[in-house]
C-alpha cells in the first residue's frame, strides 16, 4: 500500500491494522523487568481493599500509583 493511500485510508477512519506488521510492534520504555518488593501486612490489607474498590488488581494499583507519583515528581523538577 502506498503512503497517500494509507494516509488517506487513516484519516477517513478505516481499519488500517491489515497493512501494519503487528508482530514488530513495540512501545517505547514499556519493557518489563520483575522486581520483588515486601509490604507490611497492614499495607497490602489497604491496598486490596483499595483494588477491590476500583475492580482492578493490586498489582495494577501499584503501578498506577507509582506511575503517578514519578510523573508529579518528575513534573516538579
Amino acid at each position: 500500500m502506498k503512503a497517500k493511500r494509507f494516509d488517506a485510508d487513516f484519516d477517513s477512519g478505516k481499519n488500517i491494522t491489515n497493512a501494519l506488521d503487528l508482530s514488530k510492534a513495540r512501545r517505547p520504555l514499556q519493557a518489563q523487568k520483575r522486581v520483588n518488593v515486601d509490604f507490611p501486612t497492614w499495607m497490602i490489607e489497604s491496598l486490596d481493599k483499595e483494588a477491590s474498590r476500583l475492580g482492578v488488581t493490586r498489582q495494577s494499583i501499584i503501578k498506577v500509583w507509582l506511575a503517578e507519583r514519578l510523573e508529579q515528581t518528575a513534573s516538579n523538577k
